[in-house]
């Protein structure tokens, strides 16, 4: 397992890629501001909208998911507190005045690109 990438996976890619040709600019991994180790996949910091490209293994994708029949009690609890995990940064970034959107792996990167463009166009308008 430690030869899944963490980021510039291909999903997070075409999404950034399709983001930057219509002119967004972006952070990548940028450490979430008070809990250490974690970061966001795309940050727009001066819009405060947080990215996540999240797969659908490691994140208990209700669609796409699956749990591994080999040592399965431990791996329940370790997409369990994945799960878990996910729903605390959000709150946290929240809390904190960001916006965030979790995006599938297998949802389409133009709608995916589409969905961020028009939550950026919504907050760069109360700013």
């Amino acid at each position: 397992m430690s030869g899944q990438r963490r980021r510039d996976t291909a999903p997070e890619v075409s999404i950034r890629r399709l983001l930057h040709a219509q002119g967004y600019r972006y952070r990548v991994s940028w450490p979430i501001p008070g809990l250490r180790r974690r970061t966001i996949d795309i940050a727009f910091t001066r819009a405060r909208v947080a990215v996540f490209v999240d797969g659908c293994f490691w994140h208990s994708c209700t669609l796409h998911g699956t749990s591994p029949i080999a040592n399965g009690d431990w791996w329940q609890r370790k997409l369990e507190a994945n799960k878990l995990r996910d729903a605390e940064t959000s709150r946290h970034l929240e809390t904190l005045g960001w916006s965030v959107v979790r995006v599938w792996e297998h949802e389409s990167a133009s709608e995916a690109a589409r969905r961020i463009i028009t939550l950026l166009d919504k907050r760069r308008q109360t700013l």
